[in-house]
């Protein structure tokens, strides 16, 4: 089931009014479980047809004396995690992040 554009400009107009979905549903005579399999659908087509994207990773080898592996990115955020941590949880955490 493809969305309607009637639907989808419903989606979109709600996102830009900063009104809760019951309000706008009120306000636009909508049934607002309805409008929420509307959304549900929406979301979940958004998600099928992002494509995952690369994130550049620089990697130093400095020597740390406190056993631990730091994560800086450049907008400065900082992940601080132990030196020991499974390379696959930490490539699952990326992913996450992205």
């Amino acid at each position: 089931m493809a969305l309607s554009t009637h639907q989808q400009k419903h989606i979109e107009t709600w996102q830009e009014s900063g009104l809760t979905q019951v309000a706008y549903c009120r306000h636009c005579k909508l049934n607002s479980k309805t409008f929420s399999n509307w959304l549900r659908f929406y979301r979940s087509e958004q998600v099928a047809t992002t494509t995952p994207t690369l994130i550049p990773v620089e990697i130093k080898s400095i020597a740390s004396s406190s056993g631990t592996l730091c994560l800086r990115c450049p907008q400065g955020h900082a992940l601080e995690l132990p030196a020991g941590v499974s390379p696959q949880w930490l490539g699952e955490l990326l992913r996450c992040l992205d």
